[in-house]
C-alpha cells in the first residue's frame, strides 16, 4: 500500500508508507497531489526539480510536501510521478526530486480540494521495527 486517507474534521489526513525512505517520500508526494487532483488525469509532460536540505527528516518531508503545494499555487503545476534521492551528509539531509506532471487545465484535470498547507499537527515520520517507513500528514484545505 502506498498511502491511505482517513476521515478528518476539516482537513485531509493520510498515512504514507515505503520500503525505503525515498519510496515513502514519493508516496507522501502522491498522496499530497491526490488531495488536490485525480492524478490519473495528469500527463507527465513536464518535469520540475526540487533540491532541499534540512537538519532532520521530519522537516525535510514537511518542506518537500509544502513545496508541492507552493508550486501548485505559484506555477500552476500538478504532478503524478516522482523520482527521489535522499542523502545524509555533513549532518544534513538532502533531497533531490524530479517531479513529473503538467500545468493545471481545469477542462482536463479532475480537481478535488485546494490544499492550503501541510500542518505540523500530528505530523509523524518514523522507521518501523521491520525497517519500513511511515508518515502521518494532515493537509489544511
Amino acid at each position: 500500500m502506498k498511502y491511505k486517507f482517513f476521515p478528518h474534521t476539516a482537513d485531509v489526513m493520510f498515512e504514507a508508507y515505503g520500503k525505503t525512505l525515498e519510496q515513502l517520500f514519493e508516496n507522501a508526494a502522491l498522496a499530497t497531489e491526490s488531495t488536490m487532483v485525480e492524478t490519473d488525469s495528469i500527463k507527465s509532460r513536464e518535469h520540475y526539480e526540487i533540491l532541499q536540505e534540512s537538519d532532520d527528516l521530519e522537516d525535510l518531508l514537511y518542506n518537500f510536501l509544502s513545496e508541492l503545494i507552493f508550486l501548485k499555487d505559484t506555477e500552476g503545476l500538478l504532478f503524478n510521478k516522482f523520482e527521489i534521492t535522499i542523502h545524509h551528509k555533513n549532518k544534513k539531509y538532502e533531497i533531490f526530486a524530479i517531479c513529473y506532471g503538467e500545468k493545471i487545465n481545469r477542462d482536463k484535470h479532475k480537481l478535488i480540494d485546494d490544499a492550503k498547507a501541510v500542518t505540523m499537527h500530528e505530523f509523524v515520520l518514523e522507521q518501523k521495527e521491520n525497517k519500513t517507513w511511515f508518515a502521518k500528514v494532515i493537509i489544511d484545505i
